[in-house]
């Protein structure tokens, strides 16, 4: 192999690498907005890591990249339609819930100097 060769495959490699991490965190998170308890969570979990661990030694860039495609076509499928938000989140019940105050009126913590 050549050097460029080689670089060109390690950044696909480096590219697939992050896109079955993002894969795999989405997937949790929203297994977690389909989860009633936390010990059902745990047990769905644990599947979607054996899922992932199965194909863990998959060498051949495209059947990998086919695989991540079926694998976000899937969660896509299976999202939850109505996912958990963080209340004060962007999206949440209590984001922007107390805006800042606009400019020129003084908050009461600030101090002003008599100089």
């Amino acid at each position: 192999m050549s050097v460029a060769s080689s670089a060109g495959y390690l950044a696909r490699r480096a590219a697939q690498k992050e896109r079955v991490r993002i894969l795999y965190r989405r997937a949790l998170k929203d297994t977690l907005n389909w989860a009633v308890h936390r010990h059902l969570f745990y047990d769905d979990a644990d599947e979607l890591r054996k899922k992932f661990e199965a194909n863990k030694h998959v060498e051949d860039l495209d059947a990998i990249d086919r695989m991540i495609e079926r694998g976000e076509a899937e969660h896509n499928k299976w999202r939850h339609p109505d996912p958990y938000i963080v209340p004060w989140a962007p999206g949440g019940s209590k984001f922007t819930r107390n805006p800042t105050p606009p400019d020129g009126v003084l908050h009461s913590t600030t101090v002003l100097s008599p100089f």
